[in-house]
């Protein structure tokens, strides 16, 4: 069940959906004009809907499964074959499930190794230790320490990865990547009209949980 601080965040928007409805209903009284707002917050509302349902798949379950029924996902098995959109924001965000958890991973061909945040590996039980020798990262912000650990099994549609290096940092904040530890795993992987196309050498069944 949602909590308290799965609805914070959306509480402008649920904010705003509220005043609209509001507003709607007093600007019904004027026949044209609420006539045509009417129509408005109706496509309004259900745009909204649709975005929630889709960038809420990763922490909620139940919407999930509504995205799945009416396809809005952006991740989708096909034949052999693992498809993700491109997101608006210009990357590929797979969702993966490992440890049983689940989460919503940035894929980055420019990382050589799949890295965690710290509050990720936790949530899914790693064994996070120090390598034998002081691991240090160069990211765009810079040198940071880091230690590792090792995925048994990771979910990413019909391909599953097991015996996964990675590496697992608090300075990664809120990101979990997938970088070409992973990918190079695959028979192949490869983009077309912005759309990753991933292909692992034995197709597994899809689940659910």
């Amino acid at each position: 069940m949602p909590t308290l601080a799965d609805v914070t965040p959306h509480l402008p928007l649920i904010g705003a959906l509220f005043g609209v409805v509001i507003v709607a209903s007093l600007l019904r009284r004027i026949p044209i004009v609420g006539r045509i707002f009417g129509a408005l917050t109706w496509l309004v509302l259900l745009g909204a809907l649709a975005m929630v349902i889709v960038r809420r798949e990763r922490f909620d379950p139940y919407l999930g499964s509504v995205a799945r029924m009416l396809d809005l996902s952006s991740q989708q098995v096909a034949g052999e074959e693992t498809r993700i959109r491109m997101s608006p924001d210009g990357h590929f965000w797979a969702n993966v499930r490992f440890g049983g958890v689940d989460r919503r991973m940035l894929i980055d061909s420019g990382a050589t190794v799949t890295a965690l945040s710290l509050a990720t590996a936790q949530a899914a039980g790693l064994d996070v230790r120090e390598a034998g020798f002081p691991m240090l990262l160069r990211t765009a912000n810079g040198t940071i320490r880091a230690q590792t650990a090792d995925i048994a099994e990771l979910r990413l549609g019909n391909v599953v990865a097991r015996d996964l290096p990675v590496v697992v940092s608090p300075a990664f904040g809120n990101t979990d990547v997938l970088g070409m530890n992973f990918l190079s795993r695959l028979k192949s992987w490869r983009v077309e009209e912005r759309t990753l196309i991933m292909t692992p050498h034995h197709p597994q069944p899809v689940t659910s949980g």
